[in-house]
């Protein structure tokens, strides 16, 4: 009898707490449908129009779906952009899972370290371009000013064959900082024992880091490269400050946003963006899928 009352009382105060979860997600909820779901769903609806302008509007089924498989500058654009996702993953994520291990093997400044690799992230990315505008600049910019201070020629930094991976540098260290915090916080979750009987053991130094400390946060490190794919799919900033999408830069961002906002062809632009988001969560999923037999749970 007891019992019961017991398991009645805690039902009753279940029920309670779930109106009040319900009450305070509502709010984030009413965000999200306002500003990623609907949008998202509008983009469906209009990728279905052939637009010129922002009055004229015809149905045309799924024609702007079909004209993409034949638009070379769409298979530019996404390649242009996997370019830039693999200087991501391997230098992005790379550098910051890097100085997480070292910045975790120090006694003292954790905290000095991870607001100096953090501070990039509150720099707006249109800020970041235009300051290496000025460094990539031919006539007077920071590069070319030490290379002639040392008799070297001067270089076209923003070339047709060198642009996209002098944009992939301010892009790949604008966000090393954020994922390092990541990396840091997920390290310092792990238990100590751990490291003291791998000490016990004789595993130390590099074979600690291989054998213990990255087999341990390996579903931070899913969540990280999920999170460096689907960012480096909204790549805009950097590309259009610094190339205007030319000299080979097309990616798949600067790409929509000509059709939709320059040519003010909403449909076949709507239709990009829903390809967009289509290939970001076709990624995620194989990246999910790789990493999930790997994780290891403490």
């Amino acid at each position: 009898m007891l019992v019961d009352q017991i398991l009645y009382a805690k039902g009753d105060g279940m029920k309670g707490d779930k109106k009040y979860i319900v009450l305070f997600l509502l709010p984030a909820a009413l965000l999200m449908s306002t500003f990623v779901y609907y949008p998202f769903l509008r983009s469906v609806y209009l990728s279905l129009f052939r637009t010129s302008g922002f009055f004229s509007k015809t149905y045309v089924g799924f024609d702007n779906y079909t004209r993409m498989f034949s638009d070379d500058m769409i298979r530019a654009a996404t390649l242009h952009t996997l370019e830039i996702m693999l200087y991501v993953i391997v230098f992005q994520v790379g550098f910051a899972l890097i100085l997480a291990v070292l910045v975790d093997n120090i006694r003292w400044g954790k905290g000095f370290y991870r607001t100096v690799f953090f501070f990039p992230i509150v720099i707006s990315g249109a800020a970041i371009s235009l300051l290496f505008v000025l460094i990539y600049n031919y006539q007077f910019g920071m590069l070319n000013g030490a290379l002639a201070k040392f008799g070297f020629e001067k270089i076209l930094w923003l070339s047709e064959t060198g642009s996209l991976k002098a944009i992939a540098v301010p892009t790949v260290w604008h966000y090393i900082g954020f994922y390092f915090v990541l990396f840091l916080t997920a390290m310092s979750k792990i238990p100590s024992d751990f490291y003291e009987a791998a000490k016990l053991e004789g595993i130390t130094g590099f074979k600690k880091t291989i054998y213990l400390t990255i087999p341990l946060i390996i579903s931070d490190i899913k969540v990280v490269l999920i999170l460096a794919i689907t960012g480096t799919l909204k790549v805009f900033d950097f590309v259009w400050i610094l190339a205007r999408g030319q000299n080979g830069t097309e990616v798949l961002g600067t790409y929509m946003y000509k059709k939709a906002i320059v040519d003010l062809n909403f449909g076949y632009g709507s239709a990009i963006a829903v390809y967009i988001v289509v290939f970001g969560v076709l990624l995620s999923v194989i990246t999910n899928r790789l990493l999930k037999k790997e994780e290891v749970t403490y």
